[in-house]
This record gives structure tokens, C-alpha cells and sequence, in this order.
């Protein structure tokens, strides 16, 4: 006979010799399942009553009543039944109040295909409250996204359709990127705002009118604060830099600035020191990234060079030297940044494979595999292929003078087919060690009129100066900068002398 057991105690023989006679038979348990439970109940009122007489014991009796019981529980009573199946009987008993509230007597039977009796008396029951939804949402678009997917994902699909139809206007919407922000804002009637966050100062706003949508733009200004770096190298520019708490980016556009005076993988010397002034954006009181450099020095070998970030009459801007000429040159010393030269120029040069002597006609940048490799002049692509033991290769010609090569290359950039445009700059290929190479570098040339010069110390064309009519504005703008400069420059070295 299966055995009743609460609390690992063994009921059995609490219940009676008849009611064991009954239950011996297999119909006894098939048609008396009620004295079952009832027996069940009984013994689980027992110990409810023995709760009640020992908390009446520890109360007045002016004041105790049954109305005084808080969250009674019973434990489960489990019956083992055959072939490891269950049969639980649960009561919860809720206290009693004037106002009746309902109790709920819920056998279940997970052994008769999960079929369960509920055996419920309501007189009062509250209704479940509905889960609300959050009337503001934001999405971060993933890769892979399409507004469609991410409005079936909220199930909102339905809203689409009205934004689509705004032709034209709605173009942003279908065309988003990873990265930005979708958000929502619901009211009763579906959409009441939604805004694409393109950038940290753009949105676009699309507010419901009616059945349609309005659209609105808005650019917020960022605002911008003035700050100075300095920094003594004595590894590394970038070292340095960090050390001047500068980040990786402002690193790299002070090399940009000074490139095409500089070859910071072969000039720079220890004891070199740097000057930046540049702008902090802020949003919001709060720092969103670092703005453009808007006056710099760097001394390189004893040697000064400044440069003072100035927009011209006709709105263009560019970096300039104190005297009104442009830092920018027609050619760039390097094609890759702050890369290491394994090889110069040198036309009594062993080949490290041929194992002869062999001119080597250019320099070679040793670098990581898919490291960038950039145009150092706008030019046109000639030669885009492999081309012996140079590997891959793309060759650009600058005007009727100058041409460039860069060989061993891994893989070539979009947009540098034979016949394109380039401009200065603009990244062409990435570092490999495709033809005859002993690791992953890049083999740079630089030809005058057919013939190799070496890279590192041919003069370079000079860029055209600011004309006589720009100077007087020219100086008056920079004035300021100037006078900012000489102050910096001059602490920074009374500090190091300390």
C-alpha cells in the first residue's frame, strides 16, 4: 500500500485499520480516493489547529482570532506512486478577513497525462494587473540590421509602412549603420517620436501627426575647450604622447601634421620634444572626443617646426607654417605611419635571398601583415599586379616627373584599379611579403624622370604658399596662437631644466 508522509513521518497507523483494508485492494484505491484526501485533510487540520492554540497562548484572548494569521503554509503531501511518478496535494491557506478571500485547494496528478482537479471557492477575486510596457526604448543598430528587423522585432511592424512613405526625407531610416541609435518613444496609438541618432550632434526626428509622420533635423553644437600637451621622447613619439595624455588619434595627427618635414620612422631622435594645442569636445558638460590641433611645435635634431591651423578667405583649411606656407607638400616622406625601416637605400646591397649583390633601390618598412600602406602623392595608378620578385605591386604616377612603387603587398585597397585616382593619403594596399621577401614589409620607390632616388633624403616639390592678398589675414589669425605657443614652449623647457 503506498504510504501518506509529511515531514517523513508515517501516517499510516494514525489512519485506521479500515481504512487500510480499503486501500489494499486495487479498487479501494480506485473508488475511495475522496476518504483519501479527506483522511489527508484531516491530519493537515490538526496541525493547523495545534498553530492556532500556540500562537493563542503567546496573545490576549480579547484581542487573538484566526483573522491574526499571516501566510500559513502547509508543506506538500507526495505520495510515491509506481514507476517514480508523483501525486502532490497542495493547500494555501490565505488569513481570513471579514471579506472573504479566496482559497484555492489544487490537486495536481503529473501521472494521468498532466491532468489536474481545481477545486476553487471565490467570492471576491482581484484581477491580475496587465504587464505595462515601457513608453521609451532605445536600439542599437547591429550589423545585419534593417529598420524592417528591428521594427517586427518591438512588433511594431504595422508603423513602417507610413514611414516609408515619406519617399525620399525617410532615406536615413533605410539606410542605417551598426552603431547608431534608434528612439522609440510609444504613446496610446503606436509611434508618437522616433529619432536616429546619426551622429553624436545629428538626429533625425520623425514626430506622428495624425495617420503620417512630420520630420525634423537637428545638429547640436558641440562645445570646445582649449588644451596643451607637451612631451619629451625618449623611445617613442607615441610613448611620449601617451605619457603627455594624449590619445591615439591626436598622436597620430601631430605625425600627419609634421609628415611631410619629418620621417618619424627614421629622424626621430632622443631628446626631441613637442608642443599641441588642440580642443576638447564636450556635449552636455560631458568630454565626447578630442576636436583638431590648432597649433603645434616639434623639435626634431635641434631643428623647430611649427604649424598653425588657419581657414582661408575661400573657406578652405589647412596647416601652415609661420610664414605662410603650407605644411602640406605634394609628397609624403612616408607611405606608412610610424613604421620601422629594416632596409635603405643602397645599391651595393646583398640580397638577403639571391645571396648576391643586387641595388636595392628603394626603402623597406617593416610592419604587421595587413598593416595600411598609403599613397604619398595623388597620382593615377599605372601598374596593379604581380610583377616578379616584387609580388604584388602598385605603381602611381604623379604628373609627367614622379612615380612611386609599392611592392609586397598582401592584398590591394578598393577603388586602385588601373586608371584610377588617388589622393594623397588615401590607403592603397596593406603590408605582405608576396614575391621575394623574408617577412611581411613594404618595398618603397621613388623615381625622378625614370631614375631611383632614395626616398629618405630626395628633395621633395614645395607646396604654394598663402598669395600676398591671404598674409595680413593670415597674421592676424594666428596671432593669438602664436603668443599661446612661445608661453607653452617657454614653461616646458624651464620645467625640464629643473
Amino acid at each position: 500500500m503506498p504510504k501518506i508522509k509529511v515531514n517523513s513521518v508515517d501516517y499510516n497507523s494514525l489512519i485506521g485499520a479500515d481504512f487500510k483494508k480499503v486501500a489494499l485492494t486495487r479498487k479501494g484505491v480506485n473508488h475511495h480516493i475522496p476518504i483519501y484526501i479527506s483522511a489527508a485533510l484531516a491530519l493537515i487540520g490538526v496541525l493547523i489547529v495545534s498553530v492556532v492554540l500556540a500562537h493563542s497562548n503567546q496573545s490576549t484572548p480579547a484581542t487573538t482570532n484566526i483573522a491574526s494569521l499571516k501566510d500559513v503554509s502547509v508543506e506538500t503531501i507526495q505520495e510515491p506512486l509506481l514507476r517514480g511518478q508523483q501525486r502532490s496535494i497542495e493547500l494555501k491557506l490565505k488569513p481570513v478577513t471579514e471579506n472573504t478571500q479566496s482559497q484555492i485547494l489544487a490537486l495536481r496528478d503529473e501521472s494521468i497525462h498532466n491532468q489536474f482537479e481545481t477545486l476553487e471557492t471565490t467570492e471576491n477575486v482581484a484581477a491580475a494587473e496587465p504587464v505595462s510596457k515601457s513608453s521609451d526604448i532605445t536600439v542599437v543598430v547591429k550589423k545585419g540590421d534593417t529598420l524592417s528587423s528591428i521594427f517586427s522585432e518591438l512588433d511594431i511592424h504595422t508603423e513602417l509602412t507610413k514611414i516609408l512613405n515619406l519617399g525620399k526625407n525617410a532615406r536615413p531610416f533605410k539606410k542605417i549603420y551598426p552603431g547608431q541609435k534608434l528612439h522609440f518613444t510609444f504613446g496610446n496609438d503606436g509611434i508618437e517620436k522616433l529619432e536616429l541618432e546619426k551622429s553624436i550632434t545629428k538626429s533625425l526626428f520623425l514626430y506622428k501627426d495624425n495617420e503620417t509622420f512630420v520630420l525634423e533635423e537637428s545638429d547640436r553644437e558641440l562645445d570646445k575647450i582649449s588644451q596643451i600637451a607637451t612631451g619629451n621622447i625618449n623611445q617613442s613619439l607615441f610613448l611620449a604622447g601617451q605619457d603627455a595624455g594624449m590619445s591615439d588619434s591626436l598622436i597620430m595627427a601631430l605625425a600627419a601634421i609634421f609628415g611631410w618635414d619629418i620621417d618619424f620612422a627614421l629622424d626621430i631622435r632622443q631628446g626631441d620634444s613637442f608642443t599641441v594645442m588642440y580642443e576638447e569636445l564636450y556635449l552636455d558638460g560631458e568630454k565626447v572626443g578630442d576636436g583638431n590641433i590648432i597649433a603645434a611645435e616639434f623639435i626634431n635634431d635641434n631643428r623647430t617646426y611649427r604649424a598653425y591651423r588657419y581657414t582661408d578667405s575661400n573657406a578652405k583649411t589647412e596647416y601652415y607654417s609661420p610664414d605662410g606656407k603650407s605644411m602640406r607638400k605634394p609628397f609624403m616622406r612616408t607611405p606608412v605611419d610610424l613604421a620601422r625601416i629594416s632596409s635603405h637605400f643602397n645599391l651595393r646591397r646583398k640580397h638577403p635571398i639571391l645571396n648576391k649583390i643586387r641595388a636595392h633601390k628603394g626603402v623597406d618598412y617593416a610592419a604587421a601583415t595587413g598593416t595600411a600602406i598609403k599613397a604619398t602623392g595623388d597620382g593615377k595608378v599605372v601598374h596593379r599586379g604581380n610583377k616578379g620578385g616584387y609580388g604584388k605591386t602598385i605603381i602611381l604616377r604623379h604628373g609627367n616627373t614622379y612615380t612611386t612603387l609599392y611592392a609586397h603587398m598582401s592584398k590591394y585597397a578598393r577603388k586602385t584599379g588601373v586608371g584610377s585616382r588617388v589622393k594623397q593619403g588615401q590607403i592603397i594596399g596593406y603590408i605582405g611579403s608576396t614575391g621575394l621577401a623574408t617577412g611581411p614589409h613594404l618595398h618603397y620607390e621613388f623615381r625622378v624622370n625614370g631614375v631611383h632616388r632614395n626616398p629618405l633624403k630626395v628633395k621633395l616639390p614645395s607646396a604654394k604658399p598663402l598669395p600676398e592678398s591671404e598674409m595680413d589675414r593670415f597674421t592676424a589669425s594666428i596671432q593669438p596662437l602664436v603668443v599661446q605657443l612661445d608661453a607653452y614652449t617657454q614653461n616646458a623647457l624651464v620645467m625640464r631644466d629643473l
